[in-house]
């Protein structure tokens, strides 16, 4: 008998079958480095999530409840212990709501214009056509820039005496403050948009690679015009990759602090405080650590709910889902 049936005999639960020469039968039986292996082979990972995330966010925790700012933070161990009360702090005596208000609406207005931006330029750019190559690579451009040099590259444009104000002279329009007052949200909101369609567009062109070429073919030959097609073929297929697509998008926008930063500094212009540069300029600016850490807490505590819409979108593969299908 050989190796693999004895294995397969004590997966299923059978008794091993007698050995040919009428000894007693033998099963290999796994030893404590294999069965352990797959502990090891993940404590790296383990060890790197503790050093970077677990330990960094119980000290935040600590710190939060810690009067620490600039005259304690030399010895910030033994800094008066307070609680709560740089929490009630945040919700009280800050600008926090007004900051969560801008990040979700900032975010949600972002999402909603780069979802058709992304769609419509990967039905356009589906089919081969001269030249789709290059067109397909300049719309990535914005997507692999880093976020301060797309902040500095519209910061200087949109200077008072920038190209944009003097192009709208030009054509007779009036020239305008875009980084500071009303109209700076909107600019943050385009400049973000600008910078993260491609996203979807990726997303999207990976769904239109998954449709098979003879649902194309079926849907021509019941002469199917382009919008039938379209909501009844395609759609379906790009369903699945944009939601995702859609949340990704969305918590990538809400923590979002290099764009906010480059363009209008801190402390950012009150129509455009996000929730990330207002905890560094509490934090950094203020020098109000305890309070910037509890705000921290609480950002965090805001995106975990998008965040679980993710993971409950993803379908995580866990050990009682597993053992249900059993």
């Amino acid at each position: 008998m050989s190796i693999l049936t004895k294995n397969k005999d004590a997966r299923q639960g059978r008794p091993p079958a007698p050995a040919p020469d009428g000894g007693t039968p033998t099963v290999r039986r796994r030893t404590v480095s294999e069965r352990s292996r797959p502990l090891w082979l993940l404590t790296p990972g383990g060890l790197l999530i503790g050093l970077i995330i677990v330990i960094p966010l119980l000290l935040g925790v600590y710190i939060s409840m810690l009067q620490l700012d600039q005259y304690t933070i030399r010895k910030w161990v033994s800094a008066p212990f307070v609680g709560l009360s740089n929490f009630v702090e945040a919700f009280t005596a800050t600008d926090m709501m007004h900051a969560f208000g801008n990040s979700v609406s900032f975010s949600i207005i972002a999402t909603l214009l780069t979802v058709p931006l992304g769609v419509f330029a990967a039905l356009a750019t589906q089919n081969a056509f001269r030249g789709r190559a290059l067109v397909r690579s300049v719309f990535l451009i914005p997507y692999v820039l880093p976020s301060f040099v797309v902040g500095t590259f519209w910061r200087t444009m949109l200077q008072p005496d920038g190209i944009v104000n003097q192009f709208l002279m030009s054509v007779g329009l009036p020239a305008g403050q875009w980084l500071s007052g009303p109209a700076s949200y909107w600019v943050l909101v385009m400049v973000e948009v600008w910078a993260a369609w491609p996203f979807i567009y990726l997303m999207a062109l990976s769904g239109l690679q998954a449709v098979d070429q003879e649902v194309h073919e079926a849907a021509a030959i019941d002469g199917a015009l382009w919008w039938t097609k379209l909501r009844y073929v395609i759609f379906p297929y790009l369903r699945g990759p944009v939601a995702l697509a859609c949340l990704i998008a969305t918590l990538h926008h809400i923590e979002n602090f290099s764009l906010a930063f480059v363009l209008f500094g801190v402390p950012a212009p009150y129509d455009i405080q996000l929730l990330p540069t207002l905890v560094y300029s509490m934090s950094f600016t203020s020098l109000r650590f305890g309070v910037g850490a509890a705000m921290g807490l609480l950002s965090l505590l805001f995106i975990a709910l998008p965040l679980y819409f993710y993971l409950r979108a993803v379908k995580l593969d866990t050990g009682a889902d597993s053992g249900a299908k059993k």
